[in-house]
Parts: C-alpha cells; sequence; structure tokens
C-alpha cells in the first residue's frame, strides 16, 4: 500500500488563524491514522508579502498545539527544509520540460496586449492566446526587442488534450469537454475547459505563479492526498491539468467545508477570528483547540465532542465529513477547554498553570499547590482563569473584611465557633487535609455545633463569603499561619463592630 504523505503549506504573511490551522489539524490527524508523514512547506515565493518572523512563529503555534511534521524546516527530514522561495530552479526545469513537451510556450505579451475584446463587451478581460503559436521568426523577433517571456501552459482545448488515463473523465456536455475532479468529500466535480485561459506558470521574472509552484512540489514530495479548504476548489482543474501535463497520477484531493463566523460571515483574521497565538495567550488547552477544530465539518460516529487525540487519530476520515458551511463557536471551545483542563493528571495540571500564578498575589507554597488546584479545577475553562479562582483563597482584605462585618457581627455563636476552631487548628502538629477535618469535627463536637453553623463562620473568616471551594483545601491552600490570622482577625473585626 501506499504510504499516506500530505502536506500543510502556509504563507508568511501573518499568524495562524483557526480558519487555517484547522486544515493543518486534519492533514495532521488523517496522517497519523494512517502511518503516514505530514510534510510542512512553507509558500514563501511573494517577498512583497512576507512577513519577517512569521514563520518561527507559525512553527510555534503548530508545535503548541502537538501537531509535529516529519519532513520541513527544522525537522531534519530528508528532503528539508522545504520552502519554496529555496526551489526556484525546480519550477524553471519543470516549466522548460513542458515548453519542451509542447504542453506551456513562451509568452512575449506586454501587459496591455494580454487581453482580447471582452472588456469592450463587459465580460471578463481573457488572455487572447497571441503567443499560443508563435513561429521561431517571430519569437527571434520579441526576444531582440529584448522582451523576456513568461511561460503559459497550453490549457487542452478538447478531449484529446486531456492525459489518456483521464480522457474517460473529461465528460463532455453539449460537446464541450470538462475536466473531471474526484474528490473524497464534495465528489465529482467538473469544469468545463472553456472556463481557462492559458495560464501564466512562471512570471518573466522566473518566479513561478501559486498553481504550478504547488504541483510541482506536490509531485517532488510525492503527496498522496491534498486535504484543504473548499475555497481552493477553483484551483484544482488548473493543477490537475498539471498534474497529467507532467505524466503523474494525480493526488486524491478532499475540500474541507468552509468555516464561518458567528454571523455567518466569512471567517478571517479581518473579521477577527481568533488567530492560535491569541488562544495560547488567552489560556485554552492546546488538545481543546484540536479537538474542537477537528469537528468543524466532521463527526465521530459515537456522536461524542469530547474526544482525546488519540481517539481523534483512531476515528480522523473523510466519511463523515459534510459539505455544508460550518459556524466557529467560542463557546464550545471554551466548554471543550474545560473538559480537557478537568481530565488532566493533577500533577500535569500544576505544572501547566504555574506560568499563570502570580506567586505575589498568591503566595502557595509548593506543596499546597496541589490541593489549591484541586479544589478549583473543576471552575477552570482556561489556564489563565487560575487567576480568577485564586481569589477565593486570597480575596482583596477590605472585601474580606466587608464579608466578616456583614456576617459576623453580633452573631455570639459564630464567634465561639471561631475561637474554638482557633484553639484547635493552633496545637495541630501538621497542616495536612485528615488532620484538619478531624480538628474542626472535633471543634464542633466540643461546641455542639455541625453543618452550616461550624462551616459558614470559618469560611466568612476566611473570604468573607459562606460560599467557596471545600474547607480543607482551602485551609491547606491558604497555609496554617495565614489561616489563623484571618481567623482572629475576624473574631477582633466583629467584636469591635458588637
Amino acid at each position: 500500500m501506499t504510504q499516506v504523505r500530505t502536506r500543510f503549506a502556509p504563507s508568511p504573511t501573518g499568524t495562524l488563524h483557526v480558519g487555517n490551522v484547522r486544515i493543518a489539524i486534519f492533514n495532521w490527524l488523517f496522517t497519523r491514522r494512517h502511518g503516514g508523514r505530514v510534510i510542512l512547506r512553507i509558500e514563501d515565493t511573494d517577498p512583497q508579502r512576507n512577513v519577517p518572523g512569521a514563520e518561527v512563529k507559525l512553527r510555534e503555534d503548530l508545535r503548541w498545539l502537538g501537531l509535529d511534521w516529519d519532513e520541513g524546516p527544522d525537522s531534519g527530514g530528508p528532503c528539508g527544509p522545504y520552502r519554496q522561495s529555496e526551489r526556484t530552479h525546480l519550477y524553471r526545469l519543470h516549466a522548460e520540460q513542458l515548453v519542451q513537451s509542447g504542453k506551456a510556450y513562451r509568452c512575449y505579451c506586454a501587459p496591455h496586449e494580454i487581453g482580447d475584446d471582452g472588456a469592450e463587451t463587459g465580460e471578463p478581460t481573457r488572455y487572447s492566446g497571441r503567443c499560443r503559436d508563435l513561429t521561431g521568426a517571430e519569437r527571434a523577433r520579441f526576444e531582440s526587442q529584448g522582451r523576456v517571456p513568461s511561460i503559459r501552459f497550453r490549457v487542452p482545448r478538447d478531449v484529446d488534450g486531456v492525459a489518456p488515463d483521464r480522457k474517460s473523465e473529461a465528460k463532455t456536455s453539449e460537446a464541450q469537454p470538462c475536466v473531471e475532479i474526484a474528490d473524497e468529500i464534495k465528489g465529482e466535480v467538473s469544469f468545463p475547459l472553456d472556463e481557462f485561459d492559458d495560464f501564466v506558470l512562471l512570471r518573466s521574472d522566473g518566479r513561478p505563479v501559486y498553481n504550478f509552484a504547488v504541483v510541482v512540489d506536490d509531485v517532488l514530495m510525492r503527496i498522496t492526498h491534498v486535504i484543504r479548504g473548499v475555497g481552493h476548489l477553483s484551483n484544482t482543474p488548473k493543477q490537475a491539468l498539471l498534474f497529467d501535463a507532467l505524466g503523474v497520477p494525480r493526488p486524491r484531493f478532499a475540500h474541507l467545508p468552509m468555516v464561518l463566523g458567528a454571523d455567518r460571515a466569512k471567517l478571517s483574521k479581518r473579521a477577527g477570528a481568533w488567530g492560535v497565538a491569541e488562544l495560547r495567550a488567552a489560556g485554552y488547552h492546546p488538545d481543546a483547540v484540536v479537538n474542537y477544530l477537528s469537528l468543524l465539518g466532521w463527526s465521530s460516529a459515537s456522536g461524542d465532542e469530547f474526544l482525546t487525540r488519540e481517539r481523534l487519530i483512531a476515528e480522523a476520515g473523510f466519511a463523515r465529513v459534510g459539505t455544508s458551511d460550518t459556524v466557529f463557536d467560542l463557546d464550545k471551545l471554551r466548554w471543550l477547554s474545560s473538559r480537557h483542563i478537568d481530565a488532566m493528571p493533577l500533577e500535569d495540571l500544576v505544572h501547566a498553570l504555574d506560568p499563570w500564578i502570580d506567586a505575589k498575589r498568591f503566595p502557595l507554597r509548593n506543596e499546597a499547590r496541589p490541593t489549591a488546584v484541586a479544589a478549583v479545577r473543576s471552575r477552570l475553562h482556561t489556564f489563565a482563569e487560575i487567576h480568577d479562582a485564586l481569589k477565593l483563597f486570597f480575596p482583596d482584605p477590605s472585601e474580606r473584611i466587608q464579608g466578616v462585618r456583614a456576617g459576623l457581627t453580633g452573631n455570639v455563636a459564630a464567634l465561639r465557633v471561631l475561637e474554638g476552631v482557633a484553639r484547635r487548628l493552633d496545637k495541630l502538629p501538621s497542616w495536612l487535609e485528615p488532620e484538619l477535618a478531624q480538628a474542626i469535627r472535633e471543634a464542633g463536637r466540643e461546641l455542639d455545633a455541625k453543618g452550616a453553623q461550624l462551616y459558614h463562620p470559618i469560611r466568612q473568616a476566611l473570604t468573607g463569603s459562606e460560599s467557596g471551594p471545600e474547607l480543607v483545601k482551602m485551609l491547606v491552600a491558604v497555609g496554617r499561619e495565614e489561616t489563623l490570622r484571618r481567623i482572629r482577625d475576624a473574631i477582633a473585626v466583629a467584636t469591635q463592630q458588637g
């Protein structure tokens, strides 16, 4: 069986956003399922549009998402790195081969000579084809004038011009030959040949156009599956003709449905699409991003939406990809991020949260961090929300005192509970959950207090509120010294007000 080989081919013209990284995710999942190889290819042939540093950032984004590659920049692959700007000689070589075989030709037309009379009739301007059949003398005359040619592809105008193994696919409708594309998602798609001018392969400065460069690269990199967004479907017939002209089998094409914003407009950076770097900065779990973006147009046969990376790899395929546009839903991504955070081993979660915790604002002892994180993990949708979650343990002092005054002033029974609990806690040899829970229960028995009568005053003293995370976990997180200080402060404040 032929090894599956796919490619993700971004241009370094900006940051990755959810629309284009979704393509990388589907390629990666599909290839990993089939034990193939993922190629990273940087399409940087337009120096005017390239943004300095963009390539480095997009590789950082891919690595954050856990999307590795087998060939490409810095991978040590046998054919890497793959940057189109370093492969110009290959495009020129293949363009010349097409010229020599008669499937392309040199075009000496100046810009004002490109169009036909279509502009006068209101129709789109088309290349007139005036250089399609130049004689040797005519070419020599143009070259003597100093004209530097571009190279154009000679689009076949009948079924006989289509590659022999594709003639059965070049169907005709009312004697009009067509290019037929077998798409893994959309099925058979037909494009009449007369829709296409003889298109440029190499510009006069030697730079390749997009459709030619990607085909040459796909041939040389032995790409078996071209998986991309439906917006590229219009490029596919030209590329299919080029594969045929080069005498190589076409890869299998698969065009994923378009991603729309909440307003059902096309998702784009200008229209507020989230960038991968923004999702990372906002603290989303990378596995949740992979999980959610894989669901834009595809679904699991199980109906499950929370899917581990392992399950996604095991299930990824074309069979359950729809053809309708799909809508990006940030709320769904937040929900999945919370599910992935909640599923993390506690040790891994604590480590992941370390960069997000302000050590000065939240002075958690190292041994107390797992307890604090365990107490609030179910509240987190993103790693960044740990800041708000830890406010439950370390509230603003003025707000805590205000809560103490409102809840404990004049409450003699509550103050007795606080005094009794403080005595018990102060005598503990260690500050661990089992010992803390036992001490509070013993204080309750001594004071004949239980339930809300016992626990609410302690919470009120610690945070100014009767609600919050599990009490003993809060005590561990806050620590012995701070816990006793807050209880004694609360007693003093409530007593003074009385």
